[in-house]
């Protein structure tokens, strides 16, 4: 594990560790990164291949889709069908980090990182490696969690499992994380939205700024 390792700087990220995990990434291999909460599994969210690695690491269920990460709102058009105008308000005041909004998918995804559900997870990260590392790439990552299914995130490097690890292509540390729940996942496909797991964005500050 710890060749994979690089310690990469939190707040002003080395271009040449964000080069180095974004050409793993375009290999179709699987990288660990940081996001504000937890570590995150990263791969080329439009490589079927690579998301299926994924859910084989994590051992997760093939009808749980992975979230995406973003660099901007405008990359929203290239993975859902619509926008819903309180989905604007909810992006508009909670993006970037902290709350994960799941939309209805345009139909070109690896039916895998929808689960086939026809739905898709997006969040802007605000973890300042993440960013840069989608910057990079100039395309969508997955964002899931860097364990397996059903078990807590983790928000160091040591704490993660090391059959986990053993899969991996290469780990960017950023030192210790802030840990807790993670990001509130809300659902817009419908009228009105439904919040699907509470998390670091109160259910009930969502909804006041929609009234």
């Amino acid at each position: 594990m710890i060749d994979k390792i690089r310690h990469i700087n939190p707040v002003n990220p080395e271009p040449s560790l964000i080069k180095e995990a974004a050409n793993v990434i375009r290999q179709g291999n699987v990288i660990v990164f940081p996001t504000s909460f937890i570590y995150g599994l990263g791969a080329d969210a439009f490589n079927a291949d690579a998301v299926d690695k994924v859910f084989k690491i994590k051992q997760r269920p093939y009808n749980k889709p992975v979230s995406v990460l973003i660099k901007n709102k405008k990359a929203l058009h290239s993975l859902v069908q619509d926008i819903p105008s309180y989905a604007s308000i909810i992006m508009d005041r909670f993006w970037p980090g902290k709350i994960t909004i799941v939309f209805k998918a345009k139909n070109n995804l690896p039916e895998n990182l929808t689960a086939g559900i026809g739905t898709i997870g997006v969040r802007i990260p605000e973890h300042k490696v993440a960013c840069a590392l989608i910057n990079e790439l100039d395309s969508f990552i997955t964002g899931t969690s860097a364990n397996f299914s059903g078990n807590s995130g983790c928000s160091e490097i040591p704490d993660i499992d090391s059959l986990v690890a053993d899969e991996l292509d290469l780990i960017l540390d950023a030192g210790p994380l802030k840990g807790g729940p993670g990001s509130t996942v809300i659902d817009v496909t419908g009228n009105v939205p439904k919040i699907l797991r509470h998390g670091a964005v109160p259910a009930d500050d969502i909804f006041a700024v929609l009234n």
